[in-house]
């Protein structure tokens, strides 16, 4: 049975961002109510008669609180959307409803490192093949003869290579490929990829979306409304599905989307130009900051440019020098939170960067304690 029951009002057109995070997914307004009414907790549901005629029957299936934030996000991405209890079940999920054995997927070779992983390791073992190519200069367009899929991820996640979206689209469908966007660095608000041209759009709602580091969550938006009962009717067999508490904490965490990512984004980009400018810094790279390799082609299809900096050291000392002198930096893996985090990352042994390279998360922090506390930091590299 399709989440299409009992479907909220659609917003007004004319609604920004800001004000649609906020309203979306919420119930009509009635005499007494709560905004957000708290999460439903239930395996089965009263179904008596013939279980079509009832909107909820059991709870591998649907939840009320699950449809409430898939109609928030569907107001926000364009499309329909299947919500996943983590960002890599959702990336999973796309893959194992689209790709077949004999089929070829095409992904960025310096994509996030677990998605290559359940590819080249899962797929691959059973029958899928796996072609990849670096996301700079649109490498994948040379290799999209045949493909059934094409997975891209702009910005990259750490390097933040960012591609063009609509032109790499454009090559794929004239292919009869299908387009996949990992959209988790800049966020629906910060790009919308079924608008530029994307067949679906993958999420991990862990990171900026949420924005409280107390949440694991995914989602997968797609432009087809069949292809999101395709990957819905995924979850509903394979039983990946999110907790109601989980879920509803991300619809919380939701209306504050647009006033967290744009002071990030702010913040962000004085943080990159001090960075840029520092005798101890080696390089920067971020979407937004002109002169980087990404920010043309970022500056024509993004609308924010993300919380995410990197930055690179002489070296792991340096680094760890950096990391013990900071006072506002939490030394921790992930992004997109309200606290400035950053960490290593040659230390997971997973990505192609220098022993120095840092991975910076900008959080909400006034950005003059900020760059105050950098600027003792580096002193101490």
């Amino acid at each position: 049975m399709s989440d299409s029951t009992n479907a909220h009002a659609p917003l007004p057109a004319s609604w920004h961002d800001g004000t649609v995070v906020v309203h979306a997914g919420l119930p009509a307004r009635t005499h007494g109510s709560a905004y957000l009414p708290g999460p439903t907790f239930a395996a089965p549901y009263h179904t008596p008669g013939d279980p079509a005629d009832s909107p909820f029957t059991y709870g591998r299936f649907h939840n009320p609180t699950w449809h409430a934030y898939e109609q928030a996000l569907e107001a926000l991405e364009g499309g329909p959307a299947v919500l996943f209890p983590s960002g890599m079940s959702a990336s999973a999920a796309l893959l194992g409803t689209v790709m077949r054995p004999g089929q070829k997927v095409v992904m960025p070779s310096d994509s996030y490192y677990t998605t290559r992983l359940i590819a080249t390791d899962y797929f691959a073992a059973h029958g899928v093949e796996v072609v990849s190519a670096p996301t700079a200069n649109e490498a994948q367009r040379a290799l999209l003869d045949g493909a059934r899929l094409l997975w891209l991820e702009s910005p990259t996640n750490p390097e933040l290579d960012v591609c063009d979206i609509r032109a790499l689209s454009d090559a794929a469908h004239a292919v009869g490929a299908l387009v996949a966007v990992d959209n988790t660095t800049a966020t629906v608000l910060g790009q919308r990829p079924l608008a530029l041209g994307a067949d679906f759009a993958v999420v991990s709602d862990t990171k900026a979306m949420t924005g409280h580091a107390d949440v694991v969550l995914g989602h997968v938006a797609c432009k087809d409304p069949v292809w999101a009962d395709a990957v819905r009717t995924y979850r509903t067999r394979m039983g990946c599905i999110p907790g109601p508490m989980e879920v509803w904490l991300a619809h919380r965490s939701l209306g504050t989307l647009s006033v967290r990512l744009t002071r990030q984004c702010a913040s962000a980009l004085e943080v990159a130009t001090y960075l840029a400018s520092h005798a101890k810094v080696q390089r920067v790279r971020y979407p937004g900051l002109p002169g980087d390799a990404s920010y043309a082609t970022a500056s024509r299809q993004m609308t924010l440019y993300g919380p995410v900096i990197g930055f690179e050291l002489a070296d792991r000392a340096a680094a760890e020098r950096f990391f013990a002198a900071t006072r506002i930096v939490s030394e921790a893996t992930s992004f997109g939170g309200i606290h400035t985090s950053a960490e290593r990352r040659a230390r997971w042994g997973a990505d192609a960067v220098g022993e120095g390279f840092i991975r910076l998360s900008i959080g909400v922090e006034d950005v003059r304690d900020v760059l105050a506390d950098f600027a003792v930091a580096l002193a101490a590299v």
